[in-house]
């Protein structure tokens, strides 16, 4: 009987001697789970008139989940196209207005020609040609000047129409600011406003994050530098508490260039280094990761 009690004691010690060899030698570092979040706020000061956010929610990048009051900003804007339109028709149409005096200088050139025969054959009067000249050079210095005026008052036309219609599109740009849109792909996590409250620039309306696509942020030591890069391939481990543990592929998507200390709560493959470093391994998620989660990570190939 004692025997078998040394056979049995003498394997059972063997086995969890086994057991926490395994385990120490599995994972190379340990840290928590992490996701993209973002803090989404207000761009627009005014009433949350529609505001259709659950926590749980799936949202879509781009995807519009309520808006702020517009009406005061689009009646301003309808007001300012209104004197765009009335700038706008003080335009003058310069081909119309000097085509009179264009048609004068041609009638006189024409009569020129006919006098200017007319004197080589001493048939007509000098006078009455140097008359048509004098008439012709007064034409053209009216045509240059009533053509300067109209380019001047079309120039400050098209000015004060562009300015309005830069004020019109910064409307369109509060407007549009207006409107409350999801940044990222993800998972409403907290929703800190309700339909009806006021909202302002800089107030938070609630938090998304890509829980899709997560992080384990872990801590090696200086001797594990040479073991990793960016873009390995890596194995991660979820802890669940006990032996409930469960195995994802992982891939090192940054390592920090900066020692700092062990962060409390984290173990590292040596327990006697002070000094750490941060990488970051991207991780596909199922579901079953959850933010804050611990975690496990082993480099070896």
């Amino acid at each position: 009987m004692k025997l078998i009690k040394g056979i049995l004691y003498s394997t059972l010690v063997t086995t969890l001697l086994t057991a926490c060899g395994d385990k120490n030698g599995k994972y190379d570092a340990t840290g928590t789970f992490e996701a993209t979040e973002v803090i989404v706020s207000s761009e627009a000061s005014g009433k949350l008139l529609n505001f259709n956010v659950t926590e749980g929610d799936q949202l879509q990048q781009g995807k519009e989940v309520g808006y702020v009051d517009t009406v005061q900003l689009y009646l301003k804007k309808l007001q300012l196209q209104a004197n765009t339109t009335t700038v706008k028709s003080r335009r003058q149409d310069i081909g119309k207005q000097i085509a009179a005096i264009k048609q004068q200088i041609v009638t006189q050139e024409r009569e020129k020609k006919r006098w200017e025969n007319l004197v080589k054959s001493n048939a007509g009067n000098q006078k009455q040609l140097d008359d048509i000249n004098s008439q012709i050079a007064y034409l053209q210095k009216q045509l240059i000047a009533q053509t300067s005026t109209l380019e001047n008052n079309n120039a400050g036309v098209n000015g004060e129409s562009s300015s309005l219609e830069i004020q019109v599109a910064q409307l369109n740009d509060q407007l549009s600011k207006c409107h409350i849109i999801s940044p990222i792909n993800g998972t409403v996590l907290s929703k800190y406003a309700e339909k009806g409250e006021l909202a302002t620039p800089g107030k938070a309306l609630f938090k998304v994050a890509d829980i899709e696509n997560m992080f384990l942020r872990a801590y090696i030591t200086s001797d594990q530098l040479s073991k990793i890069k960016i873009g390995q391939k890596v194995k991660v481990f979820a802890d669940y508490g006990g032996e409930n543990v469960k195995e994802f592929p992982g891939t090192v998507t940054w390592i920090s260039n900066k020692s700092e200390f062990t962060p409390k709560g984290i173990l590292t493959k040596d327990e006697r280094a002070n000094l750490v470093y941060a990488v970051k391994v991207a991780v596909k998620n199922s579901g079953d990761i959850k933010i804050g989660m611990y975690g496990e990570v082993s480099f070896t190939k």
